[in-house]
């Protein structure tokens, strides 16, 4: 018998980002009992809101291809990147059960559809083990409408794009060469025909980390895993031994215990949106610039911090260099940090970093910047007017002037950027530094610097453009993808904050996700996986998907473990789900 107002189930999933929905399936595989609960009135978390790739060097997809990275070469580039900051067990499990987690997902279920596009290289290729043909996983777009009532509750970024349009990791760096190839406009012509095809059929195209997370949902559907949305976490529970056996929770405004009899599983996010807690561990942050999901507060580290857990990295995010308008709208600046005309400063006006470099190295460069008294945050980047006319620029689409277009077109940039501050103009380099505010000799001398370098097709001060990574969004048809000379102004300075996609510190884990105390002993029955915990990649980012795909992994090793823990029959212990048709 249970207690009024008590629910026993014998794994309970917080939070309904990749990283526990992926734990309830593979818990509910293993024949256990699995409930998954969100505050939130809408499910898929940051990943939801992200770009949805999932970084898997050796997953299907890949061998499918007849790609197969070598594991001790992968498992080398971890140990690199990470630069002694996480265990060798927990990189090993990593390696061995990423491709087991998306082996196990494609045979549980026909909504799951994973690709692999060669071509965007890992961050760091040149290293040993890394790849200049990547190993990002994508899913497909799909039509929302698959999802039925559960599509008004699949978290939406705040910038919702025109209806139709939607774009994949691929279309995306065509896109962005609209002016280059004939690809890139025919990908231009392919978002005006999903436009109108939307506006006639009724299309409600996703791709990206909105469809990873429908058919992450539509699984559990599926093989009905119980979702509880408006269900806030409020405590573990624990026994005499420390033991976390259930959590108290809120559910439509009443209290109630749900018992776990077999385990807890944290998938909560991070705390991207608690600036005072930021602050005391970034200091460096004056402003909530984070792209996580707006509910990532913190709640299940803190919860687990007062069941015993320790906590590491709480002074890193997954940060991500980006333009903030003034109504507080974020804009990623990506493909723009990799174009050939054009170099950031900082407020000495000078250059600081290789601006193509991955964004967390970036930001670093930033982070470190400021805390040696020199105005890195924000920083400038400085471009000319021909950049406009032929790259992709904040948005920008680099085309005649079209009326009523849902982005800004034409050849002058638009008077509202002006207008905002975000975006300063100048008739020279003279001027524009007084714009910024930065020394005028300086910004001159920089500017000449590097035209003197892009000339010579090689930037001997950061070496821009010699990654494989850098190259990705450059322009193909340059002998350096990344370097051309700033021609005649008007010169413009768009200001550049320090975002993130995400905290990416918190609750210390073993190679099975289990929380460790201060002393390295594990809180039994507690398991953290996502942002929740502290990144297996440590201070890095090995390539585009390396926050989605340890959270999806370790959600399935966290359930793979509980099962493995509490199954002593082998009859009970069924590895896989029969795959269903939608």
């Amino acid at each position: 018998m249970t207690a009024a107002g008590e629910h026993v189930v014998d794994v309970l999933v917080i939070g309904s980002g990749g990283g526990g929905m992926t734990a309830a399936l593979a818990a509910q595989a293993r024949g256990l009992d699995t409930l998954l609960i969100e505050k939130s009135e809408f499910f898929g978390g940051s990943t939801a809101l992200s770009g949805g790739g999932i970084w898997v060097p050796g997953a299907p997809a890949q061998r499918r291809e007849g790609y197969c990275p070598d594991p001790d070469g992968v498992l080398d580039y971890l140990r690199t990147i990470t630069d002694g900051l996480v265990s060798e067990a927990r990189l090993r499990q990593y390696v061995d059960s990423a491709p087991r987690m998306m082996e196990f997902l494609e045979q549980s279920s026909d909504w799951f559809e994973f690709v692999w596009k060669p071509g965007y290289a890992d961050y760091y290729p040149e290293l040993p083990g890394g790849s200049a043909l990547g190993s990002t996983i994508n899913v497909p777009a799909m039509d929302l409408r698959k999802l039925g009532d559960e599509e008004q509750h699949l978290l939406a970024p705040l910038a919702l794009a025109p209806r139709g349009i939607w774009l994949g990791p691929k279309d995306l760096r065509l896109f962005y060469q609209v002016r280059q190839s004939w690809r890139g406009k025919a990908v231009l012509v392919k978002l005006l025909w999903r436009m109108l095809r939307a506006r006639v059929f009724g299309d409600r195209m996703a791709a990206i980390g909105q469809s990873l997370s429908a058919r992450l949902r539509l699984a559990m559907k599926q093989h009905g895993i119980p979702l509880w949305l408006g269900t806030s976490m409020t405590e573990l529970i624990t026994d005499e031994s420390g033991a976390v056996t259930g959590a108290l929770v809120e559910r439509d405004g009443a209290p109630q215990r749900i018992s776990a009899r077999c385990g807890v599983i944290l998938a909560t996010g991070g705390f991207d949106h608690d600036l005072a807690w930021r602050r005391e561990h970034q200091p460096v942050l004056e402003h909530d610039w984070s792209f996580g999901n707006p509910l990532a507060t913190g709640d299940g580290i803190r919860a687990g911090m007062r069941a015993g857990a320790d906590t590491d990295l709480l002074d890193e995010a997954w940060w991500f260099p980006a333009l903030c308008w003034p109504d507080g709208r974020l804009q990623f600046m990506l493909n723009e940090r990799m174009m050939p005309s054009q170099f950031i400063v900082n407020g000495a006006g000078d250059r600081f970093v290789n601006e193509a470099a991955p964004y967390m190295d970036f930001a670093h460069a930033m982070i470190d910047g400021q805390r040696s008294g020199i105005e890195h945050i924000p920083c400038w980047l400085i471009t000319d007017q021909r950049s406009l006319h032929r790259y992709v620029v904040a948005g920008h689409l680099p085309i005649p002037k079209i009326p009523g277009a849902p982005v800004p077109t034409g050849r002058r940039v638009p008077q509202s950027w002006l207008e905002s501050g975000v975006v300063k103009s100048g008739a020279s380099f003279n001027e524009l530094a007084t714009a910024i505010g930065v020394p005028a000799t300086r910004l001159r001398a920089t500017a000449e610097r590097f035209n003197q370098l892009a000339k010579a097709g090689h930037d001997d001060d950061f070496n821009r453009g010699d990654s494989v990574y850098d190259n990705y969004y450059g322009d193909p048809t340059l002998p350096n993808p990344n370097l051309h000379p700033l021609g005649k102004p008007p010169y413009y300075a768009f200001r550049i904050i320090l975002g993130d996609l995400g905290t990416s510190g918190g609750l210390r884990t073993d190679e099975f996700a289990r929380a460790l105390r201060a002393d390295d002993t594990v809180i039994g029955g507690l398991y953290v996986v996502g942002n929740a915990s502290a990144a297996v990649m440590g201070r890095s980012y090995a390539g585009a998907g390396a926050t989605i795909g340890p959270a999806m992994t370790f959600g399935y090793v966290a359930a793979q473990h509980i099962a493995d823990t509490h199954q002593s029959s082998p009859t009970q212990a069924a590895t896989h789900l029969p795959g269903g048709n939608p």
